[in-house]
């Protein structure tokens, strides 16, 4: 295979909250309403950016990693939507240079050029200032110039251009427009499935957004310069769960379902069915289960009172049948979970313990999943805590800190973690895990 050409553009910034996910939604629907086919990307382990990029877009959104996937597999995933796309749009986690590896890291790798995202509100020259900062931290990225977020007036944006040098270029000024931002909530943006028309109606006026008054001159609305991708030799799938059948939960409960994950099963041959816990009463018939994260502390009432579907996966646990149970889907097996406001209620009790919301404080990171399969490359991010539990069988290995990471717990076949599993990373521990036999365990993707 040869490399492909495509234009391509990487939306970062000097924070989070400077803008990035709003500005790359409207730039995916812009260029979308032109007819252009558009792929968007999101940096690091997100779900909810995705969601809301993939609608505005109207193509699925993956999510590319250094660490948790590997270099290959998202070389061949640039190389794959570049082959078919009119438009590459990665957008960025946090800051610039935030992790290990950070986006910076990502756009250097594949060559990617830059766009530095920035709220201007409140400042002038001083934002020229910092976007020269981030521009000239490191010689090994490209950038192509400085996106002003929430400008004022054409004083305000003449003020950050005149204070630019011609080597960094304003791309666009756009305009303060509260209309525009997206809904958020206590761990981000709110699904796009619970408010799409309102997400509609933001994607409207952010693509109006991007050509706006204050917009020129604008280098938005044309395509930015072609990136050279090439393909990557990955290891061919193994049908390892062939004939195996997977029932996911999937509903307003239960949404933090990498599509690259779903996608492997099909690929190992899993033939794959969706459930509600909120709406349903019976399971779907199943050699396996994957309880995902998501919001249950949002719908705790609800599935708490559909005992029928309780009533169901205790049955399903007790013949001892593969479950994986990821962060909320952790939380439904506990024998309790408290909510936001104190209200407890009871969950499935497959394992012992109680779970509890904790407002503002949390736990975030990526860790590695020491599973008795195989390790997993994973990450972790809720605002809850659990108490009352079974000793657990291992712990996450966290990335940068000595400190044992999240348990991991595990009875008859269910294995449960506040840990997110990022299955391509060991497809083997994965195949393994949802009950297939004799794996050749093989480590975390490099």
């Amino acid at each position: 295979m040869t490399a492909v050409h495509c234009p391509a553009l990487f939306l970062t910034a000097p924070s989070s909250g400077e803008g990035k996910t709003t500005i790359t939604a409207a730039l995916a629907r812009y260029f979308r309403d032109q007819g252009k086919v558009v792929r968007v990307f999101k940096t690091g382990p997100d779900y909810l950016d995705p969601q809301i990029l993939a609608q505005a877009s109207g193509q699925d959104v993956e999510q590319l990693d250094l660490w948790m996937a590997g270099e290959n597999y998202c070389r061949q995933k640039l190389y794959e939507a570049a082959r078919s796309a009119d438009l590459i749009l990665v957008e960025g986690a946090m800051g610039m240079f935030d992790g290990e590896p950070s986006s910076a890291d990502l756009a250097a790798r594949f060559n990617i050029p830059m766009a530095i995202v920035m709220n201007v509100k409140g400042m002038a020259q001083t934002a020229a200032a910092l976007a020269m900062g981030l521009a000239g931290y490191r010689s090994d990225i490209r950038i192509a110039g400085l996106i002003a977020n929430n400008c004022g007036t054409e004083r305000h944006a003449q003020l950050i251009r005149d204070a630019l040098p011609d080597s960094l270029p304003l791309l666009a000024t756009l305009a303060r427009d509260p209309e525009i931002a997206l809904p958020e909530r206590h761990l981000g943006l709110v699904q796009a499935a619970e408010v799409t028309d309102e997400l509609e109606h933001c994607f409207k006026l952010g693509a109006e957004w991007i050509k706006g008054p204050l917009a020129e001159p604008n280098a938005l609305t044309e395509l930015p310069a072609a990136v050279e991708f090439t393909p990557a030799e990955l290891p061919e799938v193994a049908p390892r769960l062939s004939g195996k059948r997977i029932a996911i939960a999937r509903d307003q409960a239960f949404s933090f379902i990498y599509d690259a994950n779903v996608r492997l099963l099909r690929e190992m041959g899993a033939e794959l069915s969706f459930f509600s816990p909120l709406a349903d009463t019976q399971l779907p018939e199943a050699d396996a289960l994957w309880l995902p994260g998501g919001y249950p502390e949002l719908h705790a009432r609800a599935l708490s009172e559909n005992s029928a579907m309780r009533q169901q996966l205790q049955a399903f646990h007790a013949e001892g049948k593969p479950i994986l149970a990821e962060c909320g889907g952790f939380l439904y097996c506990l024998e309790q979970l408290t909510d936001l406001e104190g209200n407890t209620y009871p969950m499935t009790a497959l394992l012992q313990g109680q779970g509890a919301m904790r407002g503002k404080r949390g736990c975030q990171g990526m860790q590695t999943a020491m599973l008795p399969e195989g390790e997993v490359q994973a990450h972790a991010h809720h605002r809850s805590r659990s108490a009352g539990t079974a000793d657990p069988i291992a712990h996450g290995r966290r990335q940068r800190h000595p400190a044992p990471g999240e348990a991991i717990y595990r009875d008859r076949g269910l294995t449960a973690s506040y840990l997110h599993l990022f299955f391509a990373s060991n497809p083997e521990a994965i195949a393994a895990l949802f009950g297939a036999e004799s794996a050749v365990f093989q480590s975390a993707a490099s």
